[in-house]
């Protein structure tokens, strides 16, 4: 008789319940004891819904807290933990190897390849080599050339099922009502409200079996926008990676990122007009060290600001992207940038001023200066952005993120909105490498 092997899946509320779904979930040789949680606030605590769990767990699976890992392994006899979760350094992967191997347990990762689903549709993947590299701008670009050849596309976007996850197994969002029903964090309206703005259509959830088959009858063409710097869940036709010159050295040292740089087709070196040419210089000898075949564009992330006559002079708060600042472990973001090169007179400091679940951020991320990240993932700490800007002792608010945040709560303060979009920088362009794939492809 066949003694099963009792596994921990390691996760962040995405790639661990893809991995669950594609390879444990059914599977009679394995039986699941639990998932773990990091990275992203208060999503442990909560099950895997029985009705997405399948057959062998009648009474779903429990979702619990990564720092009792150790614990969890001995405590149940853990044979194997899957390590299902993006943008973690080298050297901490191996530390929870460690961890787990110390405790009793194997220790995995899962080949990005393994658990790629094929699609009767072509897939356009874009990831990227850390978070707040600019893939979601680059992904909507990849949209705007396909449509431009005749495609109709679908955006899909990595998941974030931070909510009830039996409302969230596969959601389309075609309009701004649908991210109002579907009660999206600010994390995922920033990915979905532009795309939507442009006339888009966003894919997301958590069954991704089931959200490419309903993705495949509406699209001639399926964009894959990643998250984080993971691997895409649909096996692409061509695979765009992004990378970053503001931190040259991380395409090499983060997990999964640098296999995304292993795997590109095409690699794009974004915000070439922000970073310093010899940075830009470093992260391209390194592409063409580590995977000689992939096709390097440069491009930019270029600002839109609304009105820049308002900055200049005043003393400003800048609400930067929370993820780029905080597990991206960027210094600054678009906001910053817009802030000095409009001539702002100072950029103030929110630290003494942070509300609640804000100030455990800062805590938990002591890299991140004199700005304020726009924390989303629950309404608590929509109130506690609220109360923190409200705080705040400041002439101006600078957002720089894509979600009009004066939509989602009480802002007296007079705003300013910052976008960025991509650009070509130079040649070949990204349509000139895109182009004549599809058409080789005969579309």
């Amino acid at each position: 008789m066949q003694t099963l092997e009792k596994v921990i899946i390691m996760g962040a509320a995405g790639r661990d319940f893809h991995n669950f779904n594609v390879y444990f979930r059914d599977n009679p040789r394995y039986r699941v004891v639990c998932f773990t949680a990091t990275q992203i606030p208060n999503i442990d605590g909560r099950r895997y819904p029985a009705e997405l769990a399948g057959s062998l767990y009648p009474e779903g699976i429990p979702i619990v807290a990564d720092d009792r890992l150790a614990d969890l392994i001995r405590e149940h006899r853990v044979d194997l933990v899957a390590f299902s979760y993006s943008d973690v350094p080298h050297v901490e992967v191996m530390h929870k190897a460690a961890i787990v191997t110390a405790a009793g347990a194997d220790f995995m990762l899962i080949g990005a390849s393994y658990t790629m689903l094929p699609s009767s549709r072509p897939v356009v993947s874009v990831c990227a080599v850390r978070t707040g590299c600019g893939k979601s701008q680059t992904s909507r670009e990849v949209a705007r050339i396909l449509r431009d050849l005749g495609k109709k596309t679908v955006t899909v976007r990595h998941p974030m099922p931070y909510g009830d996850l039996t409302r969230q197994v596969a959601q389309r969002f075609a309009t701004l009502a649908d991210l109002d029903a579907a009660d999206c964090t600010i994390e995922e309206r920033e990915e979905y409200e532009p795309v939507i703005r442009a006339g888009g259509v966003v894919y997301a959830g958590i069954d991704y079996e089931r959200i490419l088959r309903l993705a495949e009858a509406e699209a001639d063409v399926i964009v894959w926008d990643g998250g984080n710097n993971d691997t895409p869940f649909f096996k692409p036709d061509l695979h765009i990676v992004v990378f970053d010159p503001h931190r040259p050295g991380h395409e090499t040292a983060y997990y999964p990122g640098e296999t995304n740089l292993l795997m590109a087709d095409i690699a794009v070196i974004n915000k070439v007009d922000s970073a310093n040419a010899e940075n830009v210089e470093k992260v391209r000898q390194s592409i063409a060290r580590h995977n000689p075949k992939a096709r390097i564009v440069l491009a930019e992330s270029r600002l839109q600001v609304e009105s820049p006559d308002r900055i200049r002079g005043r003393r400003v708060l800048v609400v930067e992207d929370g993820p780029t600042v905080t597990h991206g472990e960027m210094p600054y973001g678009a906001g910053v940038i817009a802030a000095r090169r409009s001539g702002a007179a100072e950029i103030v400091d929110p630290r003494p001023y942070l509300a609640g679940s804000l100030a455990q951020t800062f805590e938990r991320y002591p890299r991140i200066g004199p700005l304020l990240p726009a924390m989303g993932y629950s309404q608590t700490q929509i109130r506690d952005l609220e109360a923190t800007i409200a705080a705040t002792p400041c002439d101006l608010v600078i957002s720089a993120t894509p979600v009009d945040l004066s939509a989602l709560m009480r802002i007296e303060k007079p705003i300013v909105r910052i976008g960025y979009a991509y650009a070509d920088h130079g040649r070949p362009t990204l349509a000139e490498l895109i182009v004549p794939r599809f058409q080789t492809k005969g579309d």
